[in-house]
């Protein structure tokens, strides 16, 4: 394997179609501002280095990042490439994952608007990200351990597990198809709407007009808070450890709820059944 170490680049497609590499204390920045440092590379690693250019990932298969910082000027940074690891490192540009396939983080940062669309095979473990729109449309998301923090997360998702997380985001799961959540603290407004076979277990959810208009929707002794006209149209089995502010015309299916404040049926077509299970007893209608 060649052996790149201590080099600064900045010109155009710098290390193309490069295979076996080890690139180690190099920097991808200067005033020549070229694009696309890796384009069409194998079997290639990237240790202590710093990049400042856009497009540096292009194309790539076998590609590993270790201990790498990717600045905001570094848009990007990986499309089209497949069997990829980064650990810990600073993922800081827009569009930083898209179109690619089986990737691993691992102990990362992100700050990426729109990171991660289409993408098919990802597994995070123990990272934190900012970002909006985030993983859109991507399938096969294996997540331990993550906090997120932004906007429209998970949407158009097929094929995933959560386990362990945090996430602060509105608009979340939207669409989602065959997921599964456990352990975890999901925050935001309107979560999950037009879901498809979505499990939270031993969960916490908190805001507003949550579950809406879902098919095969499950929750196992999950508790939610700021809840109100929760499951809207939805198909639902549900078993809360924790009152509800209020649900709303129900599809199919039943509610289990220690208590709710305004079970709301204007529409004769949602027959959910919703049984208040108190210490005084329970009651089904």
């Amino acid at each position: 394997m060649e052996t790149i170490h201590g080099q600064r680049f900045d010109e155009e497609r710098a290390l193309y179609g490069k295979q076996d590499i080890l690139v180690t204390d190099c920097a991808f920045e200067g005033p020549a501002d070229g694009e696309s440092a890796f384009k069409e590379g194998r079997n290639i690693r990237v240790e202590n280095s710093f990049f400042d250019l856009r497009y540096p990932f292009w194309h790539d298969w076998d590609l590993k990042i270790t201990g790498c910082e990717l600045t905001e000027n570094c848009r990007a940074a990986l499309w089209y490439s497949n069997r990829i690891t980064i650990c810990q490192s600073k993922l800081h540009g827009i569009k930083a994952l898209r179109e690619c396939g089986d990737v691993t983080l691992e102990d990362c940062d992100i700050v990426s608007p729109e990171f991660g669309w289409s993408v098919d095979g990802i597994t995070m473990n123990r990272c934190t990200a900012q970002s909006e729109y985030f993983m859109m449309g991507s399938r096969a998301l294996r997540f331990t351990d993550v906090t997120f923090q932004g906007k429209y997360s998970f949407q158009y998702i097929e094929d995933a597990v959560f386990d362990n997380c945090r996430f602060d985001t509105k608009d979340a799961f939207w669409h989602a198809k065959n997921v599964v959540v456990k352990n975890s603290v999901i925050k935001g407004e309107y979560l999950a709407w037009y879901c498809e076979n979505v499990t939270f277990e031993n969960c916490h959810i908190i805001g507003t007009q949550p579950l809406c208009y879902c098919k095969g929707l499950r929750l196992i002794n999950c508790r939610m808070d700021e809840a109100d006209l929760a499951f809207e149209k939805s198909q639902v089995e549900a078993d809360l450890i924790a009152p509800l502010i209020s649900i709303k015309n129900p599809y199919q299916g039943r509610i289990r709820v220690p208590q709710v404040g305004e079970v709301i049926r204007d529409d004769p077509a949602a027959r959910a059944e919703i049984c208040v299970e108190s210490p005084a007893g329970s009651h089904c209608a």
